[in-house]
């Protein structure tokens, strides 16, 4: 397995075309704003997308983004768009994802990461703890949890 920054690759076509397989509504808006080069006007400059490949296989995805669905200036980066393909869940293929952020937060000097969801248990075993319930940006409550890089 191996973990490929999106906007560093060159085989961008190949990869689009694993992320447009997702059956998840978050993920077509991701694909839409990778085909229209608008990823950076929404998540801010310098984010990051992050797959986890297996040969030519999409395992798992997710941002690593100045912002996301929760407009705040005083809690940045988040981890957002998280998905894993149905048939590799329940591996936790997602935490290399996550190791791979925290060791990007570590050389940034980013002391915590943040991500927003509806999932309740599902982030806690990767070391994130609950925040708050804040509103997004489509009028919703979301779960906020955070993690404290060490």
């Amino acid at each position: 397995m191996e973990i490929i920054s999106f906007y560093e690759t060159a085989r961008q076509t190949h990869w689009l075309n694993e992320l447009r397989k997702s059956d998840w509504r978050a993920g077509a808006y991701l694909c839409e704003l990778l085909s229209n080069n608008t990823f950076y006007n929404v998540v801010g400059e310098g984010s990051k997308l992050l797959l986890l490949t297996d040969g030519d296989k999409l395992i798992s995805f997710c941002t690593f983004a100045k912002k996301d669905e929760i407009q705040t200036d005083e809690l940045s980066p988040w981890i957002g768009f998280i998905y894993t393909f149905p048939e590799y869940r329940g591996h936790h293929y997602i935490g290399l994802l996550f190791e791979e952020i925290e060791s990007l937060a570590k050389k940034q000097n980013i002391s915590a990461v943040y991500i927003s969801t509806d999932h309740i248990g599902l982030y806690e075993k990767y070391g994130f703890e609950y925040l708050a319930q804040m509103e997004s940006i489509y009028g919703e409550l979301s779960r906020v949890y955070v993690k404290q890089i060490k």
